[in-house]
């Protein structure tokens, strides 16, 4: 396929050059209506690009079919069957993923450590999961994908189950035995869904972990925002094999996306896939090298240890790792990585995205470079020489894997839609849970409604508060009480 187009980008220019008037959304009339002060901020380019995907780029039928070609093309460069384009982020992505796959108490195989929109999910459907256990990591006090083993078992217990739902890499980027479990999921002729939110540059670079469709995964969820050149919002989701109807596929997009989709989103996706065909190897390489330029750096800087790519790989059910996720821990000065993390915004107008009791991670793109890696380092140096500065991190209580193994005892989503009630934290335990609880970033849920809450999650979840830990989805954002299932 000609990889030098760009069609969704193409029709935006023909549309400009047209000179079209429209008497459609948006009503800003490709900015003519915009408030100057949001020109300002936001350009004028962006308000010229913003229009109907039908009936502004394309003609009522969509006859020219510059999405339809722009998804072809985004599959033949990621060895994909099908791709399609989402303007809702992959949190829907994953959603549309698992409705095509089980469906009202049926069940999915899904790992633990997933992320809180699988839980949307299960709400939404009425899907019955079937946990399947993470490895868990006590030197870094995280959890990684689940093992083959831990599939095998699964499947063994639940022949019934429709597919398995798994990760990666993960947000602090670890990979499984991926193509092992692909494996294991054909050979009982289940679908395996892959969120690699994270791994939308995977297909581009061979010193990057396996990439799903390339292990013959039937459904991948891709969040090209995340590193790659695209929009906040931007995902793929792409099909391969015949496990997944594509025309189920498509009716259950239909059933979730919205009916205004965003002709700027489609337009980063388009430009993305061009940009990694034409030039992506070159790009991916030197990000590489920036990923390794900041791990020597941080390694220079007494107090603070960035994780390299060897000492990952050597980390218990760790089989690939992606090096653009840089984590760091900052344990040893004193803080945790939450404080420490608002200690970088505030001194150097540093952004960072997963932190937790120990560890801030950076992660390294394609749109990184020398300067970025320098200003964070020296940054980094600062907090290093500094840290007394900083409020001294109580103790998070990092309860032990069996206890964050939560039983689910009831339908997650008759948990949530039932009667409830809220209680005090400190008497939750062994009521069945009502509400989400999930530390964000990264948005792994310890708490899912179903769940038979335990005193050790409860403790864990409290302490990190406390610590300054970040917990978006209860009623009760310090968690003083909880959502629980009301009693009769």
């Amino acid at each position: 396929m000609d990889h030098s187009r760009a069609p969704i980008l193409d029709a935006m220019l023909e549309f400009r050059r047209r000179g079209d008037i429209v008497y459609t959304p948006p009503g800003h009339k490709q900015g003519r209506g915009a408030d100057p002060r949001a020109i300002e901020v936001l350009g004028r380019e962006a308000f010229l690009s913003d229009v109907l995907a039908t009936n502004g780029l394309d003609d009522r039928t969509s006859s020219h079919g510059y999405l339809q070609q722009a998804q072809e093309l985004m599959a033949d460069a990621v060895h994909a069957d099908t791709a399609f384009f989402s303007t809702c982020g992959s949190s829907l992505s994953v959603k549309t993923a698992m409705i095509s796959v089980a469906g009202p108490g049926e069940k999915l195989l899904i790992a633990r450590n997933i992320h809180k929109s699988v839980i949307s999910g299960l709400l939404l459907a009425g899907i019955e999961p079937v946990w399947v256990t993470p490895v868990w990591d006590d030197e870094l006090e995280v959890a990684h994908p689940p093992s083959l083993e831990s599939v095998e078992k699964a499947w063994e217990e639940h022949p019934d189950a429709k597919g398995l739902l798994t990760l990666g890499p993960t947000d602090y980027g670890v990979a499984g035995p991926l193509r092992d479990i692909v494996a294991a999921c054909h050979r009982r002729g289940k679908p395996i869904i892959i969120d690699e939110a994270w791994g939308a540059h995977l297909p581009f670079h061979e010193g990057l972990p396996t990439w799903g469709m390339d292990a013959d995964a039937d459904l991948c969820v891709t969040s090209v925002h995340k590193a790659g050149s695209a929009f906040e919002q931007s995902s793929v989701f792409h099909l391969k094999g015949d496990r997944v109807d594509p025309a189920v596929l498509k009716q259950r997009e239909d059933l979730l996306a919205t009916t205004s989709t965003s002709s700027l989103v489609y337009g980063a996706l388009d430009g993305w896939r061009r940009q990694m065909v034409e030039h992506g190897h070159d790009l991916l390489d030197a990000a590489l090298r920036h990923a390794r330029a900041l791990r020597e750096g941080v390694n220079g800087i007494d107090g603070l240890h960035a994780w390299t790519a060897d000492e990952m790989l050597a980390r218990p059910g760790v089989v690939e790792f992606d090096p653009y996720h840089v984590l760091i821990e900052v344990a040893d000065l004193g803080v945790n990585g939450y404080h420490a993390a608002d200690w970088l915004r505030a001194e150097h107008g540093i952004g960072l995205g997963l932190t937790d009791h120990r560890h801030v991670e950076a992660l390294i793109t394609h749109g990184d470079d020398d300067s970025t890696v320098q200003r964070l380092v020296d940054a980094l140096a600062d907090l290093a020489r500094r840290h007394e500065e900083i409020e001294k991190s109580p103790r998070v209580e990092i309860p032990s894997p069996e206890h964050l193994a939560l039983q689910t005892v009831m339908l997650p989503r008759e948990a949530f839609f039932g009667p409830t009630e809220e209680v005090p934290a400190v008497e939750a335990a062994g009521r069945i849970v009502a509400e989400l609880a999930t530390p964000y970033p990264p948005g792994v849920p310890v708490l899912v409604p179903g769940d038979l809450i335990t005193k050790e999650a409860v403790e864990y979840l409290r302490s990190g508060v406390a610590a300054g830990m970040q917990l978006p989805d209860p009623a009760s954002s310090s968690l003083d009480t909880i959502k629980v299932v009301a009693r009769d």
